[in-house]
């Protein structure tokens, strides 16, 4: 019998809390989801939006992508809370640095999946993840990275010539009616990495409310191009339900207006 896939659908894999060590000293908790009876044909490394504005390894988009991706894609999903971040897997230890002491965050989540032998590594960023992807993701062990909603906040110029060298692919996937950075701005920045590819996404926003399935798509189209996209909506087999309700407020309350720490304080990402 065909069940609708939901929102708080979890869809069989196989999950384990992981921790991630970072090489000042740091304690970072996270989740690392598999396929639940093969292996997995590449791996998503998600960093989150900020986490002074409700961002974490929960974010609506992340915990689909952990909850479907495996069954639906072949596709291991690597979620982890950035220092001093909280979700319901817990708080990782240190505080908030404003996109520098992060640089040993995302290289410890890189060195877990070489270590875990996770295949074909992207990087998968959301608003400031995606800063930490251009700034600290152009790793030799990192097959390409792909932009959520990216604000170019943190980010310089010289990290983009950092990948514009590399060759890496680099995908952004931009809204329409983004808060920070919209498509024709975008393709106006990014054209300083000729192999980059901005996707403009119509009538979406940059909390991606209602247009998760959509983001899921494009990320399996490069990641994994041999699934057909757009993917099922609906699952023949078991299907788990979780707890979406801790996070109401937090994916509404997200990425408002409040002042943060950083370099350009005219924006919020």
């Amino acid at each position: 019998m065909s069940t609708p896939i939901r929102a708080s659908s979890i869809l069989p894999g196989h999950r384990e809390e992981i921790e991630l060590h970072t090489a000042d000293g740091l304690k970072l908790v996270g989740e690392l989801a598999r396929p639940l009876d093969r292996e997995p044909a590449g791996t998503l490394v998600c960093l989150h939006p900020l986490p002074t504005h409700g961002g974490m390894m929960d974010s609506h988009v992340f915990r689909k992508a952990a909850w479907r991706l495996p069954a639906l894609a072949d596709l291991a999903v690597l979620r982890f809370n950035t220092r001093g971040t909280s979700s319901v897997r817990g708080t990782s230890e240190g505080a908030f640095d404003a996109a520098v002491g992060e640089r040993f965050d995302v290289a410890a989540a890189i060195e877990y999946a070489e270590f875990a032998e996770l295949p074909n590594i992207w990087l998968v960023g959301w608003s400031f993840g995606t800063d930490l992807a251009l700034k600290y993701g152009c790793d030799p062990a990192v097959a390409g990275a792909i932009l959520l909603s990216p604000p170019l906040r943190f980010s310089t110029p010289d990290d983009l010539t950092q990948w514009a060298d590399s060759g890496k692919p680099l995908t952004a996937l931009v809204p329409e009616f983004d808060d920070y950075l919209r498509p024709a701005e975008a393709r106006e920045r990014f054209a300083a990495v000729p192999q980059a590819e901005v996707v403009g996404v119509p009538g979406a926003k940059h909390l991606w409310v209602g247009d998760a399935e959509t983001v899921l798509d494009e990320i399996v189209r490069r990641v994994n191009p041999a699934v057909p996209v757009p993917l099922p909506t609906t699952w023949d087999g078991p299907v788990e339900t979780g707890d979406v309700s801790a996070y109401a407020d937090r994916t509404v309350a997200s990425f408002a207006d409040t002042p943060v720490p950083g370099p350009r304080p005219d924006q919020a990402g």
